[in-house]
């Protein structure tokens, strides 16, 4: 099992930056492909990003690319989440998620989200 907890959501301006991160513990060998989900309130869950957590080969949601920045440390099992030029579009809350099979297809793990709220 793989247990994964998402943390630094707030209010933010418009414009604005944040960083949330995903702290992975459990069996966190496999080779996973590690991904940012978003739900915003009566919406249903969009990708947002993810990465190869071997070899750190991304992939970005059209709505964020050249904003959203995914990364990983795999010395402390976390994924990170930059997020710059924040807008209001952008609220929701933010699911860190796993794919054991490493494919960035099926997504086994999830946290219990943060929610990012961008203030006009």
């Amino acid at each position: 099992q793989l247990q994964l907890e998402e943390s630094g959501g707030r209010l933010v301006q418009a414009g604005g930056s944040l960083r949330l991160s995903c702290a992975a513990s459990g069996r966190t060998g496999s080779p996973y492909t590690m991904a940012w989900f978003r739900q915003a309130p009566g919406k249903e869950s969009e990708f947002v990003a993810h990465i190869a957590w071997t070899t750190g080969v991304t992939v970005y949601a059209d709505s964020v690319k050249g904003r959203f920045t995914i990364s990983r440390d795999n010395a402390k099992n976390t994924v990170y989440l930059q997020m710059r030029n924040l807008k209001p579009e952008d609220t929701a809350v933010y699911y860190c998620a796993a794919d054991p099979r490493g494919l960035g297809t099926l997504f086994d793990y999830w946290g219990k989200g943060t929610q990012v709220t961008v203030s006009s």
